[in-house]
């Protein structure tokens, strides 16, 4: 399995150990399953590809953290009495996505006549409703 390698932007300052970290990883191998996974206990002890996993592994590690603590705060929050509160109900966003009807225009007395949109030269008048081509 390729790994993307990550280029910092421009706006981005530059970080030289993970710069060296991916160098090293993929010059031990340039293609190598992420470390722990079942494809990287089969390979052979002395395979420099789980080297190279357990490198990568080793600075998200630093980066990041820990990936399973990262994934249960994510869910404590989901499951927080204000996330839930927050929430809406399926039936709400179902009956907010529904189109709603065209505004029907209308002249205001006091305002200059409104020009009607898609008809080129038709404009609603406030006396009457009259409408002049």
């Amino acid at each position: 399995m390729t790994r993307p390698t990550v280029r910092p932007r421009a706006d981005q300052a530059v970080d030289p150990i993970a710069l060296w970290a991916t160098a090293r990883a993929h010059a031990l191998a340039p293609e190598f399953p992420k470390y722990g996974s079942p494809a990287w206990c089969s390979l052979h002890p002395g395979n420099p590809a789980r080297l190279a996993a357990a490198l990568e592994a080793a600075e998200l590690w630093r980066r990041y953290g820990d990936e399973q603590q990262l994934l249960d705060w994510f869910a404590s929050l989901a499951k927080s009495p204000e996330f839930l509160a927050r929430g809406r109900a399926l039936a709400e966003l179902d009956a907010l996505a529904r189109p709603k009807p065209a505004h029907q225009l209308r002249a205001t007395k006091g305002w200059p006549p409104i020009r009607v949109p898609g008809q080129p030269g038709r404009h609603l008048y406030p006396q009457e409703g009259r409408r002049a081509a």
